[in-house]
């Protein structure tokens, strides 16, 4: 890993042992791209890619000379207005009215390590040798703004970390409208795009076309990162799979309004911009002020979709997630809310954990309704203090008999939310974000608390702080049930209101910030109705998140899938639940429903006391299994084989590190009769060891499993006789390799 500067060419060679990225200060003090691929050699000078032609119709920059348009160059944090016609990375409005501005390079530092983000979540390193960092500073002269690009580069893997601070040294207050945290400019359009995105209960489907001519984006409006729209997209070269061929992934982590966007011109060149969407964002920089735009993540792989899953997967487990959790398995735990959503008492609860306690759980969770005067969703939110009238020993007393149990006890809060039946709101009625004279839309029958104040954030970390410090909690959902609107707050003048989005982030960001901080050994969940900010900057406060509220098996499948393309499967929340399923009514067995949520942290949505002798056996197998296998599941390496979006099975495997243990899971949709012959190649195996497979006894080398393939077989090829077990819809089977 290096970064590595030439002066005679003003050329930066960042690279490791996998990619090079290279830079480069343009004749008009402008940074241009020149490369971003599998790594090269170095060389003093790569000024012959720099490739510039006469053409009609162009702007130019210097007198004389109609080769030199910004049209028709590779840059990297380009600007509008003079000769780019290009979406920009950056607009500022200045206060003659003015958005032109022009960065020049005006210096650059490279050091050992990666800096943090001030207020903001980002990737880290351990040890100084595990990154470098190079920081080149360009300056506006007419405006005096500084605008310092940082390159963070990891050794070992493709990836670099790149961000933009402002820093406002002029005379006179401006306005950043738009400020992304990355632009690329790639030489050709030959990639196919990949989204993924959804609603509530049908979150991170993968939807793919190729890239044309024009603007393909995606991104949130909604002061969340979004059900609809993950902050993350892929660009693959079409004959890119699994297994070979070029990728990129682009990440954001950031969990308010984003825009992931690839602009291809009509020379087809490709411009891709991600950061803080433009739309509704006005940030006032005064004098003196700076201000720093969250971490946008690239990942190349010539390794196919996998090789840059793996790679997202590992930096995100080990260097976005922090903390007691990062590195330990999930407890298995069992949630009350779909067992009883708010009619339960305290004896009711107790009663549900004890039969989870037999089972073998290890932490109880109370959801929604035991605060406040909370019985439905009119009421309540806001007001963090215990129902006495279900809990008369406050939750200290829940905790503590749970806790007498041998189990650990998790809490359920929506602090981000107010009913107006609350006496929060009857105190505070100005303190939700409202626009003055206008009506305000409510979301679940709640208001958004206006975060971007202090004073509102400080007020819920000390109702939450009281809680934790008083009772033995372990375990905190952090829920968000609505998205933003009417986004205006009273406390901030005219001219800053175009902030209010971000600061909300900001403050949802601190309160995290302060209670991981206070609480360091509690494992915080992150729930948005189920997947509607799952993100990598929540990561960064909460190690795991709910992917859904849909906890259907069968749509659990598409849905963690394409989760999995940038998510670690330790950060997906997944629970068995009841059938019929409350989001579906479909009924699906519970040995599925147990196989899906095993990759994830895994738990129960349902009260165990409502399950047959038979069934409760079953679940008491489950937890051993789980309880067994989860370190591998959790923190393994993950392999998809086949995909939920192409056909009627799924497959996916996780290994672990040493190759000596692996989990083949098999999914099928649809029964089917009189069925081919199956088989599906594994990944990941030492091809010199040999696995036995618990599942049928056999034993193969692993070169065998990669090669020929595992056989997947059953009684749904042929006629079944009445010695075969029945095989139905929503099969599903898990084969555990071990090698001796």
């Amino acid at each position: 890993m290096s970064i590595i500067f030439h002066e005679g060419s003003k050329t930066f060679h960042l690279f490791n042992e996998e990619i090079s990225y290279i830079i480069c200060v343009l004749s008009n003090g402008h940074i241009g791209n020149l490369y971003f691929g599998k790594k090269i050699h170095d060389r003093e000078d790569f000024s012959y890619l720099i490739e510039s032609k006469q053409r009609p119709m162009t702007a130019c920059v210097y007198e004389g000379n109609r080769k030199y348009s910004l049209e028709h160059l590779k840059l990297e944090y380009p600007v509008y207005g003079t000769s780019d016609y290009r979406n920009p990375a950056v607009e500022i409005l200045q206060e003659n009215g003015s958005r032109i501005s022009e960065f020049k390079y005006i210096s650059h530092e490279i050091t050992d390590g990666k800096p943090e983000l001030a207020g903001l979540p980002a990737t880290y390193v351990e040890e100084p040798e595990e990154a470098q960092t190079l920081c080149l500073r360009l300056k506006d002269g007419v405006t005096g703004i500084v605008l310092e690009l940082l390159y963070s580069i990891f050794s070992g893997k493709g990836i670099l970390a790149r961000s933009a601070r402002f820093i406002n040294e002029g005379i006179a207050p401006v306005h950043l409208l738009n400020a992304m945290s990355l632009s690329l400019d790639l030489p050709d359009s030959d990639y196919v795009w990949m989204q993924f995105s959804g609603v509530w209960a049908r979150e991170r489907h993968i939807i793919e076309r190729k890239l044309e001519q024009g603007i393909q984006a995606v991104g949130s409006i909604r002061g969340n990162s979004s059900h609809e729209h993950n902050p993350f997209i892929v660009l693959r070269r079409p004959s890119t799979t699994e297994t070979s061929g070029e990728v990129m992934g682009f990440s954001l982590i950031y969990s308010g309004n984003h825009r992931m966007q690839a602009e291809v011109d009509t020379h087809n060149t490709t411009r891709v911009t991600t950061g803080i969407n433009p739309q509704n964002f006005d940030w006032k920089l005064d004098c003196g002020e700076s201000f720093q735009t969250p971490e946008a993540v690239v990942v190349f792989s010539n390794q196919g979709l996998n090789g840059m899953s793996q790679t997202f997967h590992k930096l995100y487990q080990k260097r976005l997630v922090r903390g007691y959790w990062r590195d330990r398995p999930r407890p298995v735990l069992n949630n009350n809310w779909e067992a009883t959503y708010f009619d339960f008492t305290e004896d009711r609860l107790v009663e549900i954990a004890a039969k989870a306690k037999e089972c073998g759980v290890e932490l109880f969770v109370l959801d929604d309704g035991w605060f406040g005067k909370r019985s439905n969703d009119y009421t309540g939110l806001g007001d963090w203090v215990a129902n006495k009238e279900r809990l008369p020993f406050g939750i200290k007393g829940l905790a503590d008999r749970i806790e007498e149990m041998g189990m650990k006890f998790g809490l359920w809060f929506e602090p981000e939310m107010v009913n107006k039946d609350s006496d929060l709101y009857r105190a505070h009625p100005d303190w939700i974000l409202h626009a003055p004279q206008r009506a305000s839309c409510h979301g679940r029958n709640q208001y958004v608390l206006d975060f971007s104040r202090k004073e509102v954030v400080d007020c819920i970390y000390d109702m939450m702080y009281k809680i934790l410090s008083e009772s033995k909690i372990s375990y905190i959902k952090w829920d968000m049930n609505r998205s933003i609107t009417e986004c205006y707050s009273v406390a901030l003048p005219a001219d800053r209101q175009g902030e209010v989005f971000h600061r909300y982030i900001l403050g949802v960001y601190n309160l995290y910030d302060r209670l991981t901080t206070a609480f360091p050994q509690i494992l915080f969940e992150s729930c948005a109705s189920g997947g509607g900010r799952f993100d990598p900057g929540m990561l960064y406060y909460a190690p795991q998140g709910w992917i859904s509220d849909d906890t259907d098996a069968a749509e659990r499948v598409r849905i963690q899938y394409g989760t999995s393309m940038c998510y670690p499967i330790s950060s997906m929340g997944s629970h068995v639940s009841v059938v019929p399923n409350h989001q579906l009514n479909r009924i699906t067995s519970l040995h599925t429903r147990a196989n899906v949520a095993y990759f994830g942290t895994f738990g129960y949505e349902l009260d165990l006391n409502k399950l047959t002798d038979e069934e409760i056996a079953e679940v008491k197998a489950q937890i051993i299994f789980m309880k067994e296998y989860r370190e591998l599941i959790q923190f393994g390496n993950f392999y998809r084989l086949k995909s939920p979006f192409d056909g009627n099975e799924t497959v996916w495997m996780t290994v672990s590190e040493d190759k000596r243990k692996a989990l083949v899971f098999w999914y099928r949709e649809r029964n089917v009769v009189n069925a081919e012959f199956t088989r599906v190649r594994l990944q990941g195996l030492d091809p010199d060891l040999i696995y036995k497979n618990e599942y049928n006894g056999t034993e193969n080398y692993g070169d065998e499993l990669m090669n020929l393939g595992l056989l997947t077989t059953d009684v749904t090829a042929g006629e079944p006789t009445n010695e075969d077990l029945p095989c139905t819809d929503y099969e599903s089977r898990i084969y555990v390799l071990t090698a001796e």
